[in-house]
Formats: C-alpha cells, structure tokens, sequence
C-alpha cells in the first residue's frame, strides 16, 4: 500500500517544479538570424561564414557551438585588437545583437568536406545555451562580397 502513496508523493513533487518554472516575469531570449552569407572559399579545407544573430528578448543567451554538415568542425572567432581567437561561447546580448562579419566575429569551417561553390547553400545550425537549435540556410556568395548591410 505504500506505492500509491509513493507515487503520489513524487506526482505532486514533479507538477511542484514543473508549475514553479511558470509565471515568470522576464521575458525569455528572442533569437533571429539575418544576413547569413559564406563567401566562396579559396582553400579546399577551410571556409569562413558571417550572419547577424538578434536577440528581441528580455534575456541574453549564449551561443554554444555550430555544426554543419559540410564541415568536420565549424568553431567560432572574435576577433579584439586585430587577433583572431577562438571562443567556446559567445554572449548574444538581451534586446541587442551580435554581427559576425569580416574582420571581427566570424565562423571558421574547418575540414571542409566539399568545397562549396558561389550559387550553393550551406546548412548551419547554431546551438545556444537557452534556446532551441536555430537552421540557416547560408548562400554562397562571391570571394568578393560585401553586403550592403555593411557587416
């Protein structure tokens, strides 16, 4: 007889956390990707990806890694007084955004598979700390690109 009381008990405890994460006042992260874009690689084994990454949220976030299939690695750069440096994570600021373009923040794709072409699209997916894995569908743009957004 002890088990319906056991299971009872440990019912009650679980909806207890479940319904102390709700009501919360802060707004969580709000993340969106624009102007992703890989300018075609002249190295058949490494590659370089820019993006805005914005966060309309209450919250920051942090990104944790990115994979793409297209790559044995894809790691992520700032870049501060003219060094390059790999990061483990990158805060992605409430309410702010964070530009990855060339010559500061930028993702390097390491080991690439294939060498892709101007025309393709490479698939990326961004994982973060807070928020759900985010897909991007980077186009492949000329070696020479620059976007009119500037970054």
């Amino acid at each position: 007889m002890r088990r319906p009381a056991a299971s009872a008990a440990v019912l009650a405890a679980s909806l207890s956390l479940v319904l102390s994460g709700c009501g919360s006042s802060e707004d969580g992260p709000e993340l969106s990707v624009s102007g992703a874009y890989m300018p075609q690689p002249v190295s058949d084994s490494m590659a370089a990806g820019f993006l805005t990454l914005a966060n309309d949220g209450g919250t920051q976030d942090e990104l944790t890694s990115v994979t793409s299939d297209i790559a044995g690695a894809v790691t992520v750069h700032e870049t501060v007084d003219s060094a390059m440096r790999e990061v483990e994570n990158l805060a992605v600021p409430a309410d702010g955004e964070v530009v990855f373009k060339s010559g500061g923040n930028h993702l390097m794709f390491e080991k690439l598979k294939r060498k892709p072409k101007q025309g393709d699209t490479v698939s990326v997916v961004l994982h973060f700390a807070e928020t759900d894995p985010v897909t991007v569908e980077m186009p492949v743009k000329p070696a020479t690109y620059t976007p009119a957004t500037g970054h």
